[in-house]
């Protein structure tokens, strides 16, 4: 009895793997490594590398293993990049996720756990955002989750395939003891971008419009550390065991911070100057997101423990301070 994590060689999906092993699970990661590390992966877990839009390669992962649950990871999340290639991304995320769906149908599997993102919700006046906001996504990436959402939730309806979904914020921090974390190419996120330049590999942070309908003028975000994310995972794995309806849920803390408040906070943390560079809008980036996480506190039983900034920016810190680039040695980075 197997639990597959699709994209586990990725940034949460590692995260996930390790929170599965050290509850006692039998763990598979399926992952193609376009934006994951092999490195990530612990020794004594099955790996397949290979592609979830090949059917045939998923086909004979679920042949060869005894797999009863899926937590699913993979995507593609660049937002300005699917705003410049959509059919990219309605390619890999959603058809990679039909590949996944027809794939457990055949083998019977009936339980996932879908990682989807606050992205679905777009722009919204009401604060905090809960699940019965209109989804209206401001970008291709948002967009193509909702159809993934879609796609998961009628599975059920014909194929007794029962899911969770969870809509997460912003998502930053590293595991504690500092062994995996957050290591992308290019890097786009907020907080690995702010400790890039305390680390001395970027002059600057640049701050992508200040003129937003907020406080300061720059983006408003909900940040949530990894750790506690992954323990909602484990949480609606434990939900859908025990008989759990389909159901979508919110993970955040209910408190926003701005770009300009997330930098004054890393200097503190790092004890570095961080210089900031003002840039343009970009498109698809919607001014304010908080998330209501009262469902998943009530019905998963879910308590984020780990989600101020201080110590989300203090496990960033320690990831990045001691591997400044990431899994590979400097000469062979790309």
């Amino acid at each position: 009895m197997s639990v597959l994590v699709v994209g586990g060689a990725g940034y949460i999906g590692s995260h996930a793997v390790r929170a599965l092993l050290k509850d006692g699970e039998d763990v598979v990661i399926l992952d193609n490594l376009q934006t994951g590390h092999v490195e990530s992966i612990p020794q004594d877990v099955r790996f397949y590398e290979g592609d979830l839009r090949d059917r045939t390669f998923v086909k004979e992962v679920f042949a060869k293993e005894a797999i009863t649950d899926v937590l699913h990871f993979a995507a593609n999340s660049l937002v300005g990049e699917s705003m410049t290639d959509p059919l990219a991304y309605y390619d890999n995320n959603v058809f990679g996720t039909q590949v996944l769906l027809e794939t457990m149908r055949d083998a019977g599997v009936k339980r996932i756990v879908f990682s989807s993102t606050a992205a679905t919700y777009g722009d919204q006046t009401r604060m905090p955002i809960d699940e019965t906001a209109l989804t209206n996504p401001t970008n291709t990436y948002g967009a193509t989750k909702l159809a993934m959402e879609s796609m998961i939730r009628w599975c059920d309806q014909a194929h007794d395939i029962r899911s969770v979904a969870l809509r997460y914020f912003n998502v930053a921090g590293a595991i504690a003891t500092g062994e995996i974390g957050e290591d992308h190419d290019p890097e786009t996120h907020l907080i690995p971008i702010v400790l890039q330049v305390a680390n001395g590999q970027r002059d600057a942070i640049t701050v992508f419009g200040d003129d937003y309908a907020t406080e300061d003028g720059t983006c408003i975000r909900d940040y949530i550390h990894v750790q506690d994310l992954v323990d909602a995972h484990l949480l609606a794995l434990r939900y859908l065991r025990e008989g759990g309806a389909s159901d979508v849920f919110n993970l955040g803390t209910e408190n926003g911070l701005s770009v300009l408040e997330i930098i004054e906070a890393a200097r503190r943390v790092t004890g570095h100057n961080i210089p900031v560079r003002l840039g343009e809008r970009r498109s698809g980036d919607p001014a304010k997101l908080i998330a209501s996480s009262d469902k998943a506190r009530r019905i998963l039983g879910w308590t984020p423990t780990r989600s101020n900034v201080e110590t989300i920016l203090t496990d960033a810190w320690n990831w990045h301070a001691t591997h400044p680039f990431g899994y590979q040695a400097k000469e062979v980075r790309r």
